[in-house]
């Protein structure tokens, strides 16, 4: 691709060969032109190289965020703000209106995370005075993803012909200046006001008498937390509601069994996931359909390796094509079908042990945030579906919805998803 040797992996076979036998050697990562602006691409976690650095950053998110005990004791803020959901699309209800499922989604999963880094509510269902945030969170994830010829031809770095680097600086630049300030003001106020959320965990790390964290490093990981969380969340539950409003008796067999198990409450709890095994095989098939990231992330090859008797050359960048092997009719039946059934019969999960099947990769560079989106898409989805009837805009059937896609960092719909909420 342009100067760049590129291996492109569309069989689970092969990549089970490539991210486990070979993990070590390919575990390095192709760093798009774009993350070069402020030096993002030094600190950011999904491309350092798995090096001490790399490892510090996810022992420490594991151990403050995403271990079950942590997961367990922040569920009180995500149940707060699926009451929240639930709570606008009841308004929306009563008025009549229509809601945008992106956009409330998006929403919700801003506030989780905002909650759970800052203890604050960053957005808001009926202002715009979210808006801006909103707007950098979205050009930078839409500068990322932008197929850059920078990347495929060296010398065009310098010319930037397409403006994305300069774009991506500038709204890179906002997005840093309103977390720096945060965390100014946060370190300021330390000792004042006790908080219990993640930048005061790391600010304690940041304090040390020998830091373990920059506040540069702060100041990038927090970054990648927003981006990672606000992108790929609500994307996946707007898909799994469209495959849903296209397949009314899916629908209704969601709802039934739902209503079987959480009865009359109008939040779900994150135990009862276990307990929802068709909700849980939507879920899967809508990863199997519509994965968040179709290529994964771009891995690199830091030694050369031979793999069925072709060889990789060191720094080739490797793509894996799970959106291919998700629709390959010799792995899938009806592979281009919404048939959340065919998870009923297989035991098949995420962590990335079944390579015919890993929308959050597999092998040492496996996405960290996988424990927390599991549970956030699970308790989403069922919110929505579980609360409230659906009724799609005046003349459009189930049929004509559009499901053509866009891309940036993710898959998203190319159009958003509105739909009318109706009292059960």
């Amino acid at each position: 691709m342009g100067y760049r040797e590129t291996i492109v992996v569309s069989s689970p076979e092969i990549a089970k060969t490539v991210l486990q036998k070979y993990d070590q050697s390919f575990c390095g990562r192709t760093v798009p032109v774009t993350l070069e602006s402020l030096e993002h691409d030094k600190f950011s976690l999904p491309f350092l190289p798995a090096d001490n650095q790399w490892r510090k950053l996810r022992k420490i998110l594991k151990e403050q965020m995403f271990s079950l005990q942590r997961l367990d004791s922040s569920q009180g803020i995500r149940r707060e703000k699926l009451q929240k959901l639930c709570d606008y699309v009841n308004q929306c209800c009563v008025n009549g209106h229509v809601v945008d499922i992106a956009e409330a989604t998006f929403t919700t999963s801003l506030n989780m995370i905002s909650s759970t880094l800052f203890s604050v509510d960053f957005a808001d269902f009926n202002s715009d005075s979210s808006q801006e945030f909103k707007d950098v969170l979205w050009n930078v994830s839409k500068c990322i993803g932008s197929p850059n010829l920078a990347d495929y031809f060296p010398i065009l770095k310098y010319v930037d012909p397409q403006g994305i680097s300069r774009r991506t600086k500038f709204y890179f630049g906002k997005l840093y200046a309103i977390l720096e300030s945060i965390i100014d003001q946060r370190l300021k106020s330390r000792g004042t006001l006790e908080k219990n959320d993640l930048l005061e965990a790391l600010l304690d790390l940041y304090k040390k008498p020998e830091p373990e964290l920059s506040q540069k490093d702060i100041t990038h990981l927090l970054t990648d937390l927003f981006l990672g969380s606000t992108d790929t969340v609500p994307s996946t539950v707007e898909w799994a509601m469209a495959e849903l409003l296209r397949n009314p008796k899916k629908m209704s067999k969601a709802k039934s069994e739902l209503s079987d198990v959480i009865g009359e409450h109008s939040v779900i709890q994150e135990s009862d996931i276990s307990k929802l095994p068709y909700l849980e095989a939507i879920v899967k098939e809508i990863h199997r359909l519509h994965p968040v990231g179709p290529l994964l992330v771009p891995h690199k090859a830091v030694a050369e390796a031979q793999i069925n008797g072709y060889i990789v050359p060191k720094n080739a960048q490797i793509l894996v094509n799970i959106w291919a092997s998700s629709r390959d009719s010799n792995i899938w039946s009806s592979p281009d079908s919404f048939m959340p059934e065919r998870f009923l019969d297989q035991k098949i999960d995420f962590n990335g042990q079944d390579f015919k099947f890993i929308p959050f990769g597999a092998g040492r560079r496996i996405c960290p945030g996988l424990p927390l989106a599991h549970r956030v898409v699970h308790v989403m989805l069922a919110t929505l579906i579980h609360n409230f009837d659906w009724r799609l805009e005046d003349g459009l059937k189930p049929e004509d919805i559009d499901m053509s896609e866009k891309y940036t960092t993710t898959l998203h719909k190319a159009t958003s998803l509105k739909a009318f909420p109706m009292t059960l």
